[in-house]
C-alpha cells in the first residue's frame, strides 16, 4: 500500500523515514516530490557491460546545464531519503516528462533499508536546459509484508552509495573488468 502525504510526514516525524533535506511543503497527496542534485556525470565513451563506464562529473551551474538528445546522464537526488520500514519508488514526473526528459525508468525500486542519495538515468528528446535544486520527480513509499530485511545488511553492490554510481555490472560477468 502507498504512504499518503500526512502519513509519509508523521513517518518523518517519528523517523521511520528518513528525507534530507526534508520540506513539508514539498509533499503530495500520495508521495513526496524530490530534486535534481547539484552535479551530473556525462557517458564519455561506448557502453559495455562488462566493463566500468567511463564518465566525466561536471556540476550544474545554477545558470543550468542544456541536456542533449543521445547522451546518457547520470544526476542524483539533492535529498537523501530511505526508511528501514518502508520501500522506496522514485519516479519523475509529468512537469518533467512533458520537457521531453526522462528519468530513472530502469531502477525505481529503494529496497527497505536503503538510505541513498538515488543516481539517477537521465535522457533528454530535445535539448532541455536543467536546474539544480529544481522539481524532479516523485517519491513514492509502501508498506511491506513479511519479515524485512534491511538492504543494508546485505552483500549488495550498491549498499554504500553514497552519490552518483556507475552500473557495476561488470562484477557480475566472469570476463568483466576487475
Amino acid at each position: 500500500m502507498i504512504l499518503t502525504g500526512p502519513a509519509i510526514a508523521a513517518a518523518v516525524g517519528t523517523g521511520e523515514i528518513t528525507i534530507a533535506p526534508y520540506d513539508p511543503a514539498r509533499l503530495s497527496p500520495n508521495s513526496y516530490d524530490w530534486r535534481l542534485g547539484d552535479t551530473i556525470r556525462i557517458c564519455d565513451s561506448e557502453l559495455d557491460a562488462a566493463a566500468p563506464t567511463r564518465f566525466t562529473e561536471h556540476p550544474i551551474p545554477a545558470s543550468g546545464l542544456v541536456l542533449q538528445p543521445g547522451v546518457l546522464y547520470l544526476g542524483v537526488t539533492l535529498e537523501k531519503t530511505g526508511s528501514e520500514t518502508y520501500a522506496q519508488l522514485l519516479n519523475g514526473d509529468r512537469t518533467i516528462g512533458a520537457l521531453g526528459i526522462w528519468v530513472h525508468v530502469s531502477a525505481p525500486l529503494g529496497h527497505q533499508g536503503h538510505a541513498i542519495r538515488w543516481t539517477l538515468e537521465i535522457r533528454a528528446a530535445k535539448p532541455a536546459r536543467v536546474y539544480p535544486g529544481m522539481t524532479f520527480g516523485k517519491l513514492v513509499f509502501l508498506t511491506a509484508l513479511g519479515v524485512p530485511a534491511s538492504y543494508q545488511q546485505q552483500h549488495a553492490k550498491y549498499a554504500a552509495t553514497n552519490g552518483i554510481d556507475i552500473s557495476r555490472l561488470y562484477e557480475e560477468i566472469p570476463q568483466g573488468a576487475l
